[in-house]
């Protein structure tokens, strides 16, 4: 029986046709990268003047390329981290992925190749296919990106006889979901390469503040000369993801085609202003600060619980960012476990959901762990069911095979 109703464009066609099932009640939810509760900032006093000293402001439409104080603002922090940028090249959007659905509706048509690692951030990957977008999957290793592999690719490509792709898109920063950050060298030669092969780069930085160890590294903005690198930003990871307010950093002929696609009325002024009000006085850097002792003890917590719980697995401890990405033994299918630790009480993304391409074979023994929203007690807790649900996918992988 065919279930795709008649009449539907091809971008809605190719998605799913459900929602995935609701958490049950009383579930540890180790899945998405929901914020800890314990260190969702005040808002009180920033909202109140938003919404009397600033409500002219922020109960109209607002500007369609963002508020100019917020745009300044990011311009600014930018600047302080490398980025050659002014506030006519940034554009305030409705959180992250509005700004990367942007950058598809300013780059992409049907058909159009694009670069992603395999793996990659999973929620990306339907807002890529919903815009007719095929898979260039480049492996990648402990120093992010594998640029080598990147050039045979479009090599292959080229000698096929095939277009180039539109553009590279890469969270050099503790990626999701993997957690690692590209080093400098890689960086720059990705760069250079894009530069060679008339590439533009989305560089995805929602975890860039959230550093716990190790050296910052240039963003790739940073090591742009010819604008050909988009920066994607968000207030989410650092401050709040319930705001919604990210931004796209391009030259400034790109941003004005990007105004022109944005369907709302201007990104909500009362969520900018909100964010201007608390970062006033370094309120936004003192939170900043207590944002990354708060995930650095959860990282920390679920590391220690899974060296007790999972001895026989292996991961790489991030520097900073969200997530673990788990690599359970082999033959152990991840996507049994996810499925198994749902019964038990625990929610986990299998790593299945984060490769872009199904025609291609892909580890099967991989699974993402968001430590960002459960407590201490939770992470014990939930790494125990986790536990529970890997020895008994084990224990029944002979008992299937035989039959």
């Amino acid at each position: 029986m065919n279930t795709t109703p008649p009449h539907l464009a091809h971008r809605a066609s190719r998605l799913a046709a459900a929602l995935p099932p609701a958490a049950p009640d009383g579930a540890i939810a180790f899945d998405s990268g929901h914020a800890s509760p314990a260190v969702l900032p005040d808002l009180r006093a920033a909202a109140t003047s938003a919404l009397g000293t600033h409500r002219a402001e922020t109960l109209q439409y607002a500007p369609r390329p963002g508020l100019p104080e917020m745009r300044r603002w990011i311009a600014e922090h930018m600047r302080a981290d490398g980025c050659a940028v002014t506030p006519d090249e940034i554009l305030v959007t409705n959180g992250a992925k509005h700004a990367i659905e942007l950058l598809c509706r300013l780059l992409l048509d049907e058909g159009d190749a694009i670069v992603v690692t395999a793996p990659t951030y999973f929620t990306a990957i339907p807002i890529f296919r919903s815009f007719g977008a095929s898979f260039v999957e480049v492996p990648q290793d402990r120093d992010g990106l594998d640029v080598d592999a990147l050039r045979d690719a479009l090599e292959a490509r080229a000698r096929d006889g095939l277009p180039a792709p539109k553009f590279v898109y890469n969270v050099p920063d503790f990626h999701n979901p993997t957690g690692v950050s590209m080093s400098l060298e890689r960086r720059r030669a990705l760069v250079a390469l894009a530069s060679e092969h008339d590439l533009y780069i989305v560089e995805d930085s929602p975890y860039r503040s959230v550093r716990f160890d190790g050296e910052s590294l240039p963003p790739l903005k940073g090591l742009d000369t010819d604008g050909r690198v988009f920066l994607v930003g968000t207030f989410a990871k650092l401050m709040a993801p319930g705001l919604r307010v990210g931004w796209v950093a391009a030259p400034a002929p790109i941003v004005a085609r990007l105004v022109q696609l944005k369907a709302d009325g201007g990104s909500c002024p009362l969520t900018q202003r909100i964010i201007l009000e608390f970062a006033k006085d370094g309120g936004l850097d003192a939170h900043g600060a207590r944002v990354r002792a708060t995930y650095r003890a959860n990282r920390d917590h679920m590391v220690a619980a899974l060296a007790r719980e999972l001895p026989n697995a292996t991961f790489d401890v991030p520097e900073g960012g969200y997530y673990v990405w788990l690599a359970l033994p082999d033959g152990v299918d991840a996507d049994a476990v996810a499925a198994r630790a749902r019964d038990e009480g625990v929610i986990v993304i299998p790593g299945s959901k984060f490769f872009a391409r199904a025609d291609v074979p892909h580890p099967s023994n991989l699974l993402r762990l968001a430590y960002s929203h459960a407590s201490a007690d939770e992470i014990d807790e939930g790494v125990r069911r986790l536990a529970r649900a890997a020895a008994a996918v084990r224990e029944a992988a002979p008992a299937l095979a035989a039959r």
